[in-house]
């Protein structure tokens, strides 16, 4: 039986380091034994089918970038029915944001007690954020560029060692959803 995904890159294609074509990405998953391959944007979305488990496909996945492109890419994998969830679970009700500025912080291990405990959310007003299973919404309705609380969210310090954290905003988040519908 096999699964449909949405892979979330890391870090790519972002300032000029880690450039990886959305061509060259594509045949690459294919190569890896995927089917009905579809990329989204230019910044690390991919959808296909794959026979393994979310593990197993996360593992040959960054294998396969590494050899093929020289260097380490953590990704994440989230099925049809856990992009869902995540659309559905969106704690910012419909029309009280724009798409552009609500944002999904992936994280490849459930949310722990106390990660961020020392974040004083009244102290970055009007930005604020939720939590959710394994991932966190973060709402900047002025702009994520401009938020000290994305700031905070995203040091290395704010997410344990060893967790891969990746953003997407809902407007990503959401066709990635589509896509993994329509693949299904």
């Amino acid at each position: 039986m096999r699964t449909t995904y949405a892979a979330l890159l890391r870090g790519i294609n972002v300032g000029g380091s880690k450039k990886v074509p959305m061509a060259e990405l594509r045949a690459l998953i294919q190569d890896i034994g995927y089917g009905a391959v579809r990329t989204h944007l230019n910044s690390g979305n991919a959808v296909f089918t794959a026979g393994g488990t979310a593990a197993e496909t996360v593992a040959e996945l960054e294998k396969a970038i590494e050899a093929h492109f020289g260097f380490q890419v953590p990704c994440l994998v989230r099925d049809t029915a856990g992009l869902r969830a995540v659309v559905e679970a969106n704690p910012f009700p419909e029309g009280t944001f724009e798409g552009n500025r609500l944002h999904v912080t992936f994280l490849s291990e459930r949310i722990g007690e106390g990660w961020f405990a020392s974040v004083d959310p009244e102290a970055y007003a009007p930005d604020e954020f939720r939590l959710g299973v394994s991932e966190f919404y973060l709402h900047t309705p002025n702009g994520v560029g401009r938020s000290k609380l994305a700031e905070v969210l995203s040091r290395p310090s704010a997410v344990p060692k060893g967790v891969t954290a990746t953003t997407r905003n809902w407007n990503t988040v959401t066709a990635l959803l589509r896509l993994t519908e329509e693949t299904a």
